[in-house]
């Protein structure tokens, strides 16, 4: 268990090692053995799922938890496959299967695709989460703990 010192909640200023593992074990992201992520709970920072899952820990603690699809980067849509004239990216742009690659949504927003084939003048362009459609294994190391100032502890009231 942790040190005895404040307990996560909303709002709390989190340093923690953070590692996101997918169903046969490969590690998608880890900060262990590198810098530790700094957040604030609620920032947005983590999916909310898993930001919900450090309420009540605190420095010392460390927690497991699996997540299915639908909790995590939800499940790979079909739909979300599109062929995507060549034109449309960059001139220094070389789509190669594998390749992310930032667009711009109907709404001006920054939208990313995983470029799947190119065929000609089209390129096959994944549009879902790369993590989407897997279970997770969320793994948290939690460093320190600074508690919510009262009008952040407040804000959701």
């Amino acid at each position: 268990m942790g040190t005895g010192g404040p307990r996560i909640d909303l709002g709390s200023r989190v340093r923690l090692h953070i590692s996101i593992a997918l169903e046969d074990g490969s590690e998608a992201i880890s900060t262990f053995g590198e810098e530790p992520l700094e957040l604030r709970v609620g920032d947005g920072t983590l999916l909310q799922t898993l930001e919900l899952a450090l309420i009540g820990l605190a420095a010392g603690d460390t927690e497991t938890l699996e997540v299915d699809p639908e909790h995590a980067f939800g499940a790979h849509d079909p739909s979300r496959i599109q062929t995507v004239d060549r034109t449309r990216f960059p001139a220094d742009v070389v789509p190669v299967p594998g390749t992310v690659v930032g667009f711009t949504g109907p709404g001006g927003e920054e939208v990313a695709g995983t470029v799947l084939a190119v065929e000609g003048g089209t390129v096959r362009v994944d549009f879902n989460h790369p993590l989407a459609g897997h279970r997770i294994r969320y793994r948290v190391q939690i460093l320190e703990v600074e508690a919510p100032s009262p009008q952040e502890g407040d804000a959701g009231d």
